[in-house]
């Protein structure tokens, strides 16, 4: 993906498609439709997965509580999605055991805990060992032995799968790319155009943000798919009325897993009937998450004081054992759901399917849903496009699109290629962990950057630095975040490592992108307010927000 050609390619062409927004909604929409023979530009006036994509619980499951909202249909599609996103991008999406502790006056019983697991089984289709297995409270407990075992009845062990969102979005966006589809982060739409007489909405006068560059972007169609800022693009075209976004945040910690050594990922009520997931990833444990209606800054909405005890005081109360404080906190992230008002409803009550909206000039604005059901709500939108354009209707394939890097047969050919890999580079890892992370993260497309590893004089940092150059050349990175937060997840999952070779790393991106010294010092102010803002060590309790 290179971005000052794909600048040249939109000033100078017109696309049957423009989808404002690079998340995994915009990014799902702009492969489904380049596959079904349409021309497809795609913006984003951040990185791509830079809001919600990118600060998600990182699960691609089922929904298993909304079969208590009898919600069947979405248990049912998100459920089968789980396994085609395996299957699509299998280095990317790990089967994980999910563990739902039984407890005295919790949201589940045994015996409906025992009926839901198995309605949910057959709605997912899941088969063979992965289906659920309900335990006594001594299994239980030796499944996870950190449990509060003077309330525990039970539990079910299930089937979910982990992912990284963000790697997600950017795979879909290489995808999409290789394609033929024009995508563009840090470009933002101004103003919906119209230049017919019919005043259909015909395309956006749009803002390089990086260098100020004003220009138009003209398409036959336009599709709104901003995430949080849906409504925001929506009022470009027309006041907005009746039905209109309702923001919740969500909010997650990181702790060291020495801290809070789950053995598998636990989904367990807290006193006040949410449920809280505490999920091991690599060194790290991360807990959350909250739900509380949003209205303030969307690019970073705070966490305040007020979401980090809570959290702590579930995880805690579940675990009395660990006796987690501020000071053990790593590194944290918010995102916000962009779901769709129904009055009389809390937070947690609101259903998270997705709705379309289509105004009077043509603008089709897509929210709600899940990361799960990316595919199927990119489906949807693109058979109306399709329907707006007057084009033969065309049959989605993205169920049958191996994502760039994911070119595995299945999982097992995963841990088969970590293994070769180890083999090939023996002096560049250290542990098979490190193998691990850099196929995760890259599936097939590690070994390039193996490679790289192999002649950077740094041997100290030398995956780092051909990290580093491998996504500017290739995922489109922009600045020292782009990178560090959402093309590698470190400032989340590995911030010593951050920390320690931040400036290595931004000499770097300032050599390959041409910085000033001016713009080497405002992106390392911005990741050192990253870091600050994310990680409280040393019981830096008064940086939360008030």
């Amino acid at each position: 993906m290179n971005r000052n050609e794909y600048l040249k390619y939109v000033k100078a062409h017109s696309f049957d498609l423009l989808v404002i927004g690079g998340g995994i909604t915009g990014v799902g929409i702009a492969l489904d439709a380049v596959t079904r023979g349409l021309s497809v530009a795609l913006i984003d006036m951040q990185d791509f997965a830079g809001g919600t994509s990118s600060r998600s619980t990182k699960l691609i499951h089922g929904g298993l509580r909304y079969l208590k909202q009898f919600e069947f249909g979405l248990v049912n599609e998100v459920g089968r999605e789980r396994a085609i996103v395996h299957r699509i991008a299998p280095h990317l999406v790990h089967p994980d055991k999910m563990l739902l502790p039984l407890i005295k006056g919790g949201k589940y019983g045994y015996w409906l805990t025992n009926i839901g697991l198995s309605v949910y089984d057959l709605l997912a289709g899941v088969n063979g060992k992965d289906r659920r297995r309900m335990l006594s409270k001594d299994e239980t407990a030796s499944v996870e032995p950190l449990l509060r075992t003077d309330i525990l009845e039970g539990g079910g062990l299930y089937a979910e799968y982990r992912t990284d969102d963000a790697r997600l979005v950017i795979g879909i966006a290489r995808t999409a790319a290789s394609k033929g589809a024009v995508v563009l982060n840090y470009v933002k739409a101004e103003e919906l155009l119209c230049e017919t007489v019919e005043e259909h909405i015909s395309g956006v006068r749009a803002k390089d943000l990086e260098s100020g560059e004003e220009f138009i972007i003209r398409a036959s169609c336009v599709v709104n798919a901003a995430g949080p800022w849906v409504d925001d693009v929506r009022s470009l075209d027309a006041p907005v009325r009746g039905r209109r976004l309702f923001l919740t945040k969500g909010v997650h910690l990181v702790v060291d897993h020495d801290r809070l050594p789950v053995k598998q990922t636990v989904y367990f009520d807290n006193d006040d009937g949410r449920m809280i997931f505490a999920i091991p990833r690599g060194t790290c444990t991360y807990i959350g998450t909250t739900d509380t209606p949003y209205e303030g800054d969307k690019v970073e909405p705070e966490i305040t004081r007020e979401d980090v005890d809570y959290i702590l005081r579930a995880t805690n109360n579940m675990f009395p054992s660990v006796n987690l404080k501020v000071a053990d906190i790593r590194s944290s992230w918010a995102g916000l759901r962009p779901l769709i008002n129904e009055e009389g409803k809390d937070a947690s009550e609101i259903s998270r399917r997705d709705e379309t909206f289509v105004s009077e000039r043509g603008l089709i604005s897509i929210a709600g849903g899940k990361l799960t059901g990316y595919r199927k709500m990119a489906e949807r939108t693109v058979d109306r496009v399709l329907r707006q354009l007057r084009r033969t209707a065309v049959p989605c394939t993205t169920d049958k699109e191996q994502l760039i890097g994911g070119e595995f047969a299945n999982y097992s050919e995963v841990g088969q290629f970590i293994d070769e890999l180890m083999a090939e580079y023996q002096g560049l890892f250290s542990t098979r962990s490190d193998a691990e992370y850099l196929v995760h993260t890259y599936g097939r497309k590690a070994k390039k950057v193996a490679i790289r590893a192999v002649g950077c004089e740094n041997s100290e940092c030398s995956l780092l630095m051909a990290e580093a150059a491998y996504t500017v050349e290739h995922e489109m990175v922009v600045s020292a975040l782009d990178f560090f937060e959402r093309r590698t997840g470190r400032i989340y999952f590995d911030v010593l490592s951050v920390q320690k070779h931040r400036m290595i790393v931004l000499d770097l991106l300032k050599e390959k992108l041409n910085w000033s010294d001016e713009r080497l010092a405002q992106e390392t102010l911005l990741v050192e307010d990253a870091l600050d803002r994310g990680s409280w060590i040393g019981d830096r309790g008064s940086r939360f927000s008030r």
